[in-house]
């Protein structure tokens, strides 16, 4: 008798433990993806001591992995099971309406906007002036994936009437990278190019050919910046501490190398309504974000 009366104290103790206590331990590492705004090199620069810096502050050891182009950002996310990433405003609001992500935080970039524009540029010696004198030329976009290098230029010239890009331009290419459509124009590749204004501002600032030779046409409205967004499903805990880290990162003076090497001010909260801008702008160009194919071709 004396043995069933333990059994049973043993089974009221069991029964009074909060179910919490057997709740999944939030995981020990994260893998967070990076878009190729820059090249994949200069990317992983910017970012490594971040990941060092959330590694500490959150007790998580933080990974960061470039993809190779924005347009497989959602694919990877889901195949790879990515636990995060920092997504482009384009591929964030795809993001967000076909895997159900949630924005953390973003960035203000060093001219105090946690936004950002497009900039649609050419040669000061091509001789566009118009956006009649563009036709049959040669134009570089980024990716069918970028606002800033792909659908605020479909867009503007969807609202100018040109519905067909390639029977208006003589030819069309993806570059790849903001930097990269950039040189694209600057060495006479292309005619026309388009990029996000913070990496234009980036390269502007250490090639002085930029202001010398690069005239710009065409600006977008604003968007977010790329925010942090996590999966969902991704333990509470982890997104609560990975946003209290971005947050409190200008607040950390032993940090300040961080954002110095990132080119930023401080990070913001983001949430999905911040990407409504973008949305509309998708509307414009005739992009429908649940059966988009944002593979270029």
């Amino acid at each position: 008798m004396k043995s069933v009366s333990g059994k049973i104290c043993s089974i009221l103790v069991f029964l009074l433990i909060p179910l919490s206590t057997f709740a999944q331990s939030p995981q020990q590492q994260i893998v967070i993806g990076l878009i190729p705004e820059l090249n994949v090199f200069k990317q992983m620069e910017r970012f490594s001591p971040l990941a060092a810096y959330l590694t500490d502050k959150t007790g998580i050891k933080v990974k960061f992995t470039i993809l190779s182009r924005y347009g497989n950002m959602v694919e990877r996310f889901s195949k790879e099971r990515l636990d995060a990433a920092f997504f482009g405003s384009f591929t964030g609001a795809l993001a967000i309406r076909k895997l159900g992500v949630v924005p953390l935080a973003r960035p203000v970039n060093l001219d105090g906007e946690s936004t950002y524009h497009a900039h649609l540029y050419t040669r000061k010696d091509s001789g566009i002036k118009s956006i009649a004198d563009m036709k049959g030329k040669k134009i570089a976009f980024v990716d069918k994936a970028t606002t800033a290098g792909y659908v605020f230029p479909v867009a503007y010239f969807k609202e100018h009437g040109i519905t067909n890009i390639d029977k208006f331009f003589g030819e069309t290419f993806y570059a790849g990278s903001h930097d990269a459509s950039l040189y694209a124009v600057l060495n006479r590749e292309a005619d026309i190019g388009a990029s996000k204004n913070s990496v234009y501002d980036i390269i502007r600032s250490s090639d002085p050919r930029i202001d010398e030779e690069i005239v710009i046409v065409a600006e977008s409205s604003k968007v977010p910046s790329n925010g942090l967004c996590v999966r969902k499903g991704l333990h509470p805990q982890i997104a609560n501490k990975l946003k209290e880290a971005l947050l409190n990162l200008d607040k950390n003076p032993e940090y300040k190398s961080v954002l110095e090497k990132l080119k930023f001010i401080k990070f913001i909260p983001t949430t999905v309504d911040d990407y409504k801008p973008v949305f509309e702008m998708t509307h414009k160009a005739g992009i429908d974000l649940r059966k988009y194919d944002y593979r270029n071709e």
